[in-house]
């Protein structure tokens, strides 16, 4: 049996940020994409800690809350 994940309570109990990998399983993307998205500007906020690449979980919750969406054929509401 698979181990469930930590959610953002539990996330929030031990360290709120996310490495670049982690926070793109987080948002089910790859950390490929996640990486293009911050290069043009685009995806969840981020945090530079020295030379390291941080996401708060409240930033990833915030960022996928605006993608949040009704319809298929409505563009996402910015």
């Amino acid at each position: 049996m698979m181990e469930a994940k930590p959610g953002a309570s539990s996330a929030r109990s031990q360290s709120p940020f996310y490495t670049p990998v982690q926070a793109a399983d987080f948002v089910k993307l790859s950390w490929r994409t996640l990486e293009r998205m911050r290069q043009n500007g685009e995806g969840p906020a981020y945090r530079k800690h020295g030379r390291y690449i941080r996401y708060h979980i409240a930033d990833l919750e915030a960022w996928s809350n605006t993608h949040a969406m009704t319809r298929t054929d409505a563009a996402p509401r910015a």
